[in-house]
């Protein structure tokens, strides 16, 4: 279990913006927390260990705020990295999914070769709204016969339901939940 302290803490850092990126949403800033050293270090710390101990291969995070805390749990767990990208990005084969966003729809690539038959895998990102990203992610991963462990993200918002999407992929694991 969390200390309430420490999620406290990063609570107290995460700027609440009224009407970003459009009307009636509150978007949740977590660059002042990404600002705070110790409170980063924490927020990196809260999301990778419930998967200490438990044989994670790789970590998997998509473009572009996934990689800013995959990276950092990735070191954490003595694990390696794995982008997931936007559309173009990767160089050599790669694996594509289109998918729903809140405000539209978007593309992710993975490369074709980039995880192995049964490799253990953590899937990262820094917040999770309806799923549709992560979902993508998700399924990028599952075509290359990596295994997913489990899902780690610094923020969810409970009440777009992107959990109810993410079951079949194993425990998600957010330090920060709003209703």
């Amino acid at each position: 279990m969390m200390h309430t302290d420490a999620v406290s803490r990063l609570e107290e850092l995460i700027e609440k913006v009224p009407d970003f990126p459009k009307p009636g949403v509150v978007y949740k800033d977590f660059t002042p927390l990404l600002a705070d050293a110790g409170a980063l270090a924490l927020a990196v710390e809260l999301m990778a260990n419930p998967y200490r101990g438990k044989g994670i291969d790789l970590v998997v995070g998509a473009e572009s705020r996934g990689f800013i805390f995959g990276i950092a749990i990735a070191q954490a767990l003595a694990a390696g990295f794995v982008p997931v990208r936007k559309p173009g990005k990767l160089p050599r084969e790669v694996h594509r999914a289109e998918y729903e966003l809140e405000y539209g729809t978007d593309t992710l690539e993975i490369h074709q070769d980039a995880l192995s038959q049964g490799a253990r895998v953590l899937m990262v990102d820094d917040l999770l709204a309806t799923g549709g990203t992560m979902e993508a992610a998700c399924g990028l991963v599952s075509k290359t016969g990596a295994e997913i462990q489990g899902i780690a993200l610094l923020i969810e918002l409970d009440f777009l339901k992107g959990r109810e999407r993410l079951t079949q992929y194993g425990e998600v694991h957010s330090v920060l939940r709003y209703s």
